[in-house]
């Protein structure tokens, strides 16, 4: 694929002299794909799959067994058996199935059980308290919430490192733009000092002006000095974005280039729609999820109030036949309540005004978040917008300068002009076209930053 041909000439090689473009769509696919914050992203919703299968483990079936003996000077006091089933149902029933043997000399009379054994099939329900929500109900649907909040997460993290990746690309091609602005300043600069050097020879220019050509030359190197520390320094830094698929960090040799950072792009949006999207922001969903699972706390806090009253029933026979009902429509049964109450529910009721108090909080801290979100799409909106009309304004100042440029070089070679008057037009182009690419590479970063703001980034 065209991704894996770019990035080998990405990895670290001295001797290599490598040409190749690093786009801007393939720069980003290889960040996707390989960056360490991209992979935790992915592992997060590891997190959220394992918590719901722990959740669902409350309500898998359990067998047990229980095997007791007692055998004293040859007499067997007791040998009791038993085994069985339970299965938990989501609805709060408890389904039981369970087989005893028992025999003995002294055996407890209410474990008296024909010698065939008995079967009891039957079913445990809570009437009060965890009829409609229990332990078990509650933290599964706090895990299916974690999990869904673990999806809104890895959005979220994967949304920032595509603002931050943006930005270290568009820096890094700017940055490089003006390398080549200053590289052509001080071409100009030696050009013009070695023909003023050659005229002075001549007897055509005073010794003067060769000084000055010659301290524009030290001054435009200076200046592309500093616009290499910047290079190298922005080069470094999206050095940091790129990996490769062993996770080993990747550095760029020297001869990859960026996209031009003047070159025009896709800006598709509209405000209405980012209007929107910014009501399922990432960061919102995660408020909401937490005042879900807080939601879900208070219920079970609230049902804690209701009284123990649990209800066991058993069908009784001595022989168990899948395919015949008729042994359990019998009048044999085992069955039970099971009833318990405090009489303050002091504990009961400051639990749950504890949980009321933080639902109120965590909304309140949503309804905030929610304006937040708005206000900084809006500021994100605006600072686009500006920085486009700023762009759009220095176009026309650079071609100015150009032009004014132009016609001072034309009457400089025809002696109507001063050296002075022609580096002051170049010095003014070169600042203007810096201008330019910085304004170019914001304009591009505020374009992620507005997506950002609304809660958009990658693309799955």
């Amino acid at each position: 694929m065209r991704i894996y041909s770019v990035i080998i000439g990405l990895l670290v090689s001295t001797s290599v002299w490598a040409q190749e473009k690093l786009t801007y769509e393939t720069y980003l696919d290889w960040v996707r794909s390989n960056h360490p914050v991209a992979k935790l992203a992915d592992v997060n919703l590891r997190f959220g799959e394992q918590e719901l299968r722990a959740a669902r483990g409350g309500f898998d079936p359990k067998i047990f067994a229980d095997y007791s003996t007692k055998r004293f000077k040859n007499t067997e006091y007791y040998d009791t058996r038993q085994a069985g089933i339970g299965i938990p149902t989501w609805g709060g029933v408890e389904l039981k199935g369970i087989v005893e043997q028992n025999t003995g000399v002294y055996l407890n009379p209410e474990q008296t059980v024909p010698a065939d054994g008995l079967v009891a099939l039957g079913a445990s329900v809570n009437i009060g308290q965890g009829l409609f929500i229990d332990n078990r109900r509650a933290a599964l649907r706090q895990a299916q919430i974690f999990r869904d909040a673990t999806r809104a997460e890895r959005i979220q993290i994967l949304n920032d490192l595509y603002l931050d990746a943006t930005d270290a690309y568009w820096k890094w091609s700017a940055d490089y733009n003006n390398l080549q602005v200053f590289e052509e300043g001080l071409r100009l600069a030696e050009q013009r000092f070695e023909m003023i050097k050659e005229s002075f020879i001549q007897g055509d220019f005073p010794a003067i002006d060769t000084v000055e050509a010659y301290t524009q030359v030290m001054d435009r190197l200076y200046r592309l000095q500093n616009a290499q520390i910047s290079f190298f320094k922005s080069t470094q830094f999206l050095n940091t974005f790129l990996w490769d698929q062993d996770e080993e960090p990747l550095e760029l040799v020297e001869g990859i280039f960026p996209e031009n950072v003047l070159d025009e792009m896709l800006f598709d949006y509209s405000k209405e729609s980012l209007r929107t999207y910014v009501l399922q922001h990432p960061e919102l969903q995660l408020k909401d999820f937490d005042i879900a699972s807080t939601e879900v706390e208070r219920r079970f806090k609230a049902e804690m109030l209701k009284p123990v009253l649990r209800f066991n029933y058993n069908f009784l026979t001595e022989t168990f036949n899948p395919v015949e009902v008729s042994p359990f429509l019998e009048n044999n049964y085992k069955m039970g309540f099971t009833f318990a109450m405090p009489l303050f529910l002091r504990k009961e009721r400051g639990s749950l005004g504890v949980t009321k108090a933080k639902l109120d909080f965590k909304n309140y801290e949503r309804d905030l978040k929610l304006v937040q979100l708005k206000n900084k799409l809006e500021s994100e909106i605006y600072n686009y917008e500006t920085v486009d009309e700023q762009l759009k304004v220095f176009f026309r100042n650079v071609n100015g300068l150009q032009r004014l440029l132009d016609g001072e070089v034309m009457r400089f070679d025809v002696g109507e002009s001063s050296l002075f008057l022609v580096n002051a037009r170049e010095v003014s182009l070169f600042n203007a076209q810096v201008t330019l690419n910085d304004l170019a590479a914001k304009r591009k970063t505020a374009y992620a930053k507005m997506l950002n703001a609304a809660g958009l980034g990658f693309e799955e």
